[in-house]
């Protein structure tokens, strides 16, 4: 290891994003109830308070801890010698039977004229800073920069997104990040199908020359946030030396069974470039110790594998868009719920939102996404239904309590036994029974 460990940096950059936020918007909906607060916000306070609750959660995963349970932590940068062998710092060398890689990732850095001379920050170095930027330029429109831009708009920045493809969230469902962008757009500029030219630096000005398809603007920034996807650290460990393959990227390419093409070496989290999700790492990293140390051959499924966008509202996502799913699917059905008719989301006045459920032919379902406030923990029931191939119908008979943010799912499903019974074939059937019998 050779820095904070992998959930300690997630937890910092989390607890960044949606915390300080969150307190913003407490403080905006006490204003909307009727009551009056006075005051500005406190850059240095909100970051010492993200400090004391990372503090509280990290010592779970910290090093000391890892050494009291009997593993040997050496600090340090790590190369591949042999397929059973690693140095560590060009000194120290480490043998074993099994090799796991799992360096984790950095910030990916494009190449913009004048970028290095004006000075940039990260979605890990933005954490450190103490004040609040006046007009914050973020380059990327993915779930990093969204998140933050949306978090540091909240904060008192005012805040321009760039980002080079037609929409931003490009991994999302079109109908839902159309449906984000919309909301985003209140609280932020977004600008697509756009790039930086170049940055020009002054004694006390930076302006940021924009491309977009019809002109070029040139805009004056106080800072530059690059949020423009993750680089996996694999580029000093002397890979080629030997023989692990990896692609244009840098992710090294493993099979089902997360091995490397040296069947010795085996590669998770970030590296490998499936999913960039601190979940997902802990997933491979149960798989691998079954397969490395048990020796057992467990095949690695990312079907189901969900992932929580954390704007506000916030986004889920399981499975296949509705796209991906009529590309794959010769037929498939669509089940959607307003949360505007949800009696919870009504109470708590967060009814922009959406639930929407695909399922193939049979009501399987084949993907799930949902817009809404805490979204990724009221949409679970889902994960659990997909995962052990439950059909859509079956979470009509969930008994919940009322009223809760999860009876949006329910509704959902309803939706699937009204069209069942209202439309097609069943209704005929009922209508000619009844005759039968009267």
């Amino acid at each position: 290891d050779f820095g904070m460990t992998g959930k300690a940096l997630f937890l910092w950059q989390r607890f960044c994003t949606f915390t300080p936020p969150n307190y913003v918007l407490l403080f905006c909906h006490i204003q909307e109830w009727g009551m009056k607060i006075e005051g500005s916000i406190n850059m240095k306070r909100v970051m010492q308070r993200v400090k004391s609750s990372i503090a509280h959660i990290q010592h779970h995963d910290d090093i000391e801890r890892f050494r009291k349970l009997g593993v040997d932590v050496y600090i340090g940068k790590g190369k591949l010698k042999s397929s059973h062998q690693v140095t560590i710092n060009n000194e120290g060398e480490i043998s074993g039977k099994r090799i796991v890689i799992s360096t984790g990732s950095r910030p990916f850095i494009p190449l913009i004229d004048g970028l290095e001379q004006s000075g940039y920050l990260t979605n890990e170095t933005i954490f450190h800073i103490d004040f609040i930027p006046k007009k914050l330029l973020v380059i990327g429109g993915g779930p990093i920069g969204i998140e933050l831009a949306q978090a540091m708009a909240r904060l008192g920045s005012e805040v321009i997104v760039i980002e080079r493809s037609n929409e931003i969230l490009q991994h999302e469902d079109e109908e839902i990040a159309q449906l984000v962008k919309k909301q985003l757009m209140r609280e932020l500029t977004v600008y697509t199908n756009a790039f930086i030219q170049k940055i020009i630096t002054t004694e006390n000005k930076k302006i940021a020359v924009i491309r977009t398809e019809d002109k070029e603007i040139e805009m004056e920034v106080t800072d530059i946030l690059i949020a423009s996807g993750r680089a996996p650290n694999t580029d000093t460990m002397d890979l080629d030396q030997v023989g692990v393959r990896y692609d244009n990227k840098g992710h090294i390419i493993v099979n089902e069974y997360l091995q490397t093409s040296v069947p010795t070496i085996y590669a998770i989290g970030d590296v490998n470039g499936k999913f960039p999700f601190t979940h997902v790492a802990g997933m491979e990293g149960k798989l691998v110790v079954q397969n490395a140390v048990l020796g057992l051959k467990r095949k690695i499924n990312y079907s189901n594998v969900p992932w929580v966008t954390f704007t506000n509202p916030e986004i889920f996502h399981i499975g296949l868009t509705e796209k991906q799913a009529r590309q794959q699917h010769d037929r498939i059905h669509v089940f959607k719920t307003p949360l505007s008719t949800v009696d919870r989301f009504i109470a708590d006045d967060q009814t922009e939102g959406i639930v929407k459920i695909i399922t193939d032919k049979k009501g399987y379902i084949i993907g799930a996404h949902a817009v809404g406030q805490h979204a990724g923990d009221w949409m679970q029931e889902v994960v659990a239904a997909k995962q052990f191939g439950k059909k859509i119908g079956q979470l009509s008979h969930v008994i919940h309590p009322y009223p809760t943010h999860v009876a949006a799912v329910q509704h959902t499903a309803d939706v699937y036994w009204r069209e069942k019974l209202f439309h097609g074939l069943v209704p005929k059937l009922v209508k000619q029974y009844i005759r039968w019998f009267r």
